[in-house]
């Protein structure tokens, strides 16, 4: 596990997508999705010093670590530059998924519930 400085680019779109998840949108998708989703992002290469974010849909939380309730509905692994592109809509994740960029743990019908518009979106400043 990579140590908390870590510069990923992934940390700053987890940020948003905490305060996100406070905002009535936020409410929005954890009620429609009422999942946990971990998160696996590496910085080059996917298994090596790799940040865990637990993405709480049933909470509405964004934690750095593992989820201790239990096992997550999911566990996705990423580059954080091809997180990056999912999170930000330029890569469609089955294409991720496809292309080898991201891989899946778990329950497979919980990961196609994981699609980019449980993502704020950038703001357009």
């Amino acid at each position: 596990m990579a140590d908390s400085s870590s510069n990923l680019k992934s940390d700053a779109i987890m940020e948003q997508m905490k305060q996100h998840l406070a905002t009535d949108a936020g409410k929005q998708v954890t009620n429609k999705i009422g999942l946990v989703y971990q998160f696996h992002i590496a910085p080059k290469k996917l298994g090596f010093d790799e940040v865990v974010y637990t993405v709480d849909l049933k909470k509405g939380e964004v934690t750095k670590g593992s989820y201790e309730g239990g096992k997550p509905d999911a566990s996705f692994s990423f580059k954080d530059e091809d997180f990056v592109k999912v999170a930000l809509g330029k890569m469609n994740p089955q294409i991720a998924f496809m292309r080898g960029a991201m891989k899946i743990k778990g329950s497979l019908s919980a990961a196609q519930k994981f699609t980019p518009d449980i993502f704020p979106k950038p703001s357009k400043l």
